[in-house]
């Protein structure tokens, strides 16, 4: 009996082992703290962490994300539910990740299968009579039992995505939620289109004597096919604005699976005649094409603007040339990882000057335009490992060609990866090997099994680095030793564990990492900022090379995120009366930094508070604070702020005017707790009397 249910069930069987050995290893990585980004958008981020639930403070979190413009509503949603059920504990947060995760390898194996029987059907159909066999998918569909060679293909490589050592950091690097919950309705979307799509072409075949319809009927297929788009993709854009691929993917499969094609139902001719159906071309007209076009219309402007490359080491031109190399990367990091590959911080990639500037970059090109190439060539002949090839390109054409974004993420392949899966493991395995290539499925089969074992070895390994903060840091700064993120991660770690004691031998081991970190080349402020701000946390002597130092690389380019933040702790720490910092230099560095043209509203307000409470210039506060509110005039913290130096300056219709203007914003009563401390406030203030005659 249980040999038999091995043979009948052994695709479930591979899923369930897969889960759980997933589980498994990832489950030391829970234990570990926050990182880099975690801080921002939810450590230091009050949105997302409300003390009730209502109306309120649930639109409160929903547009607090600071990551982007779109705010991501949903994944803050995501952090504001983890923080009202366990406050900010890390390894809960890091659970509900793994959580999702689990569910996306889920979804990767019936994706997985529904591609594979999908072009099962074409196959047999090409071959074949129209009718359908026992051993057909949609024969398969409706028996239980049976454990077909397509889904242990699938089951394989749902366990091969969720076990890849580049995927560890949507799961284990907490605010990449973002990616892995907005690839979670991506796999719904194209799960939703591929069987809308099979259900229109199955329907057609088994029904050849249907009376033929009008060419823009909408069946039952055809609707969720729409829906699928629609609905996922308007679901995953909360999560994050990756999702906005959804339809592009669902192109290039109708493109190598279906061909735009649907069978004509009609009793003259065969169920396998293919018409173009005009419905799904019109569908993708709508959600691909037209805002594509709008999108580039409104962004390509702005992005010929070399000012808007300031903040970076590259320029549009510079970018194209270097994503080359860094896809072709993804590549080898996905299937051949290492530890050193995989570092987490990859700020020290040196971006392409030239065709020839690495010679890797003329190289690499070469090698995508290959694989290109092989994609058109193969998807007649190996429709899977086309339609592989083609997502795993298709996924960085928004991260990785013209937006000025930074060059290098791991997480941009976890949707990515998949297609190289796709590609690659079907040959592999060879369930179904031709009498040229049964001699060769053993070794090919040993491949692919070694393959899954240095990607759950790999992954162990990095996952439990990720279980304690300090080893990690420590891990992450010997993987990459030019990388200045990973020397500042390492010093900032020391720090904490010092706990801001100066006898500590933590606080003596921070100072290495952190002037490494400083004097490296492509290194914001962030280690002269740590520098300064533990010295003076600690009341020690403060080098004057620090002020010099970080000054000069406010003067010497545009401030970055990673600048203003920096900039913001030393205000704060100065304004709470934990840091004595010299009021000179730190004027000095916001006059630096605001030296370049069209400054950030953050910028901006950091510099309005930094005047108001320390240097005690009302004027100059109030017009930093009028100037961020120029800059970003939906941000309602810059007119909480405005209305509060108003009222404090006594100018009472300015304040009542301000006062007006936030009311505005208060969506939904998001900001009803502000609003109304603000109200009593305006109302305190007296005008000022009238001259006597």
């Amino acid at each position: 009996m249980f040999q038999a249910l091995l043979r009948w069930r052994i695709d479930l069987l591979l899923l369930g082992f897969a889960l759980l050995m997933a589980s498994a290893i990832y489950w030391p990585g829970l234990h570990g703290g926050w990182l880099f980004d975690d801080y921002p958008n939810i450590v230091d981020n009050k949105g997302v962490q409300p003390t009730d639930i209502n109306l309120a403070s649930l639109l409160n979190a929903a547009l607090s994300s600071p990551a982007s413009e779109f705010k991501r509503p949903l994944a803050s949603l995501s952090f504001a539910a983890n923080y009202l059920v366990s406050g900010l504990d890390p390894h809960a947060m890091k659970l509900t990740n793994l959580i999702i995760h689990l569910l996306n390898g889920g979804l990767v194996f019936i994706l997985a299968r529904a591609l594979l029987d999908s072009i099962a059907t074409k196959e047999s159909l090409a071959c074949d009579s129209p009718k359908l066999s026992a051993e057909s998918p949609r024969a398969g569909r409706l028996s239980t039992a049976r454990s077909s060679p397509a889904s242990v293909t699938a089951a394989l490589i749902a366990a091969g995505w969720m076990l890849l050592p580049i995927n560890l950091t949507g799961v284990l690097y907490v605010v990449q939620r973002m990616e892995s919950l907005a690839n979670l309705f991506v796999l719904l979307g194209l799960i939703g289109y591929v069987t809308g799509r099979r259900r229109m072409s199955l329907d057609h075949e088994t029904h050849p004597d249907t009376k033929p319809r009008p060419r823009m009927t909408f069946d039952r297929g055809f609707i969720l096919c729409s829906l699928s788009l629609c609905i996922s993709s308007a679901l995953g854009l909360m999560a994050k604005e990756t999702a906005i691929m959804l339809p592009l993917y669902a192109s290039l499969i109708e493109w190598i699976l279906f061909r735009f094609r649907t069978p004509t139902p009609t009793r003259d001719l065969p169920a396998d005649h293919l018409r173009r159906d005009r419905r799904i071309l019109a569908l993708f007209a709508l959600t691909l094409a037209l805002p594509m076009a709008l999108g580039l219309a409104k962004i390509l402007p702005g992005l010929l603007n070399p000012a808007n490359w300031a903040t970076r080491d590259f320029t549009l031109g510079t970018r194209l040339l270097s994503e080359a190399r860094v896809v072709v990367d993804y590549i080898q990091w996905t299937l051949l990882p290492t530890p050193q590959a995989l570092s987490f911080y990859h700020d020290d990639f040196q971006a392409s000057s030239g065709l020839l500037t690495p010679w890797t970059t003329l190289a690499s090109m070469a090698v995508l335009a290959c694989l290109l190439i092989s994609a058109f060539w193969l998807r007649r002949r190996q429709p899977l490992a086309a339609l592989g090839i083609a997502l795993f390109l298709g996924s960085h054409l928004l991260t990785g060609t013209i937006l000025p974004l930074e060059l290098v993420y791991e997480h941009r392949n976890y949707f990515a990866s998949l297609g190289l899966l796709l590609a690659i493991v079907p040959p592999l395995l060879a369930l179904n090997p031709g009498p040229r290539t049964a001699t060769f499925a053993l070794p090919r089969r040993t491949l692919l099994a070694c393959l899954l074992a240095w990607w759950t070895v790999n992954t162990a390994i990095t996952a439990h680095a990720w279980g304690d903060p300090l080893s990690l840091a420590e891990e992450l700064a010997e993987r990459a030793p030019e990388s200045p993120r990973a020397q500042y991660e390492l010093g900032r770690t020391y720090i904490i564990y010092s706990h801001y004691d100066p006898d500590s031998p933590f606080t003596r081991l921070a100072y290495a990492p952190l002037e490494r970190a400083a004097a490296l080349p492509k290194s914001s402020i962030l280690p002269q900022q740590a520098l300064i701000f533990m010295n003076s946390r600690m009341h020690l002597p403060l080098k004057e090379a620090w002020w010099d130092s970080m000054i000069a690389k406010l003067r010497a380019r545009r401030s970055g995120v990673q600048d203003e933040s920096s900039l913001q702790t030393l205000t704060q720490c100065a304004r709470e009366g934990e840091c004595k910092l010299p009021a000179d230099r730190m004027t000095a560095a916001f006059q630096a930094a605001l030296s370049f043209p069209n400054p950030s509203a953050r910028l901006l307000a950091t510099y309005g508070d930094y005047a108001w409470n320390l240097l005690d210039d009302r004027k100059l506060g109030l017009r930093m604070t009028e100037a961020a509110i120029a800059s970003a005039p939906g941000e309602p913290a810059y007119r909480i702020t405005q209305v509060r130096m108003l009222a404090a300056l006594g100018r009472a219709n300015a304040a009542r005017a301000a006062y007006r203007q936030l009311e505005t914003l208060n969506i939904g009563g998001r900001l009803d707790a502000s609003i109304l401390d603000l109200r009593q406030q305006v109302d305190e203030v007296k005008a000022p009397a009238a001259p006597s005659s």
